[in-house]
């Protein structure tokens, strides 16, 4: 898990805000799923839920610092 941390923190915002996106629809597509029955995606959903909240909060952060300078 640190590795995929950091791995996040070292993208630009281009690329976070790729990132968000990615992750938004397959949010949308593991929720399909696991409406439909898939046990398997219960998990995905729940570290992709939190993958997109670190890429948020990564946004916002530099959002804060670009506000300062």
């Amino acid at each position: 898990m640190p590795r995929r941390i950091e791995k996040i923190r070292e993208a630009g915002v281009d690329e976070l805000l790729a990132q968000e996106k990615d992750l938004t629809e397959t949010i949308f597509r593991l929720r399909f799923q696991l409406s439909t029955g898939q046990a398997e995606a219960l998990k995905r959903l729940r570290e992709a839920k939190k993958d997109l909240a670190r890429v948020k909060t990564l946004v916002r952060a530099q959002e804060l610092k670009a506000g300062k300078d």
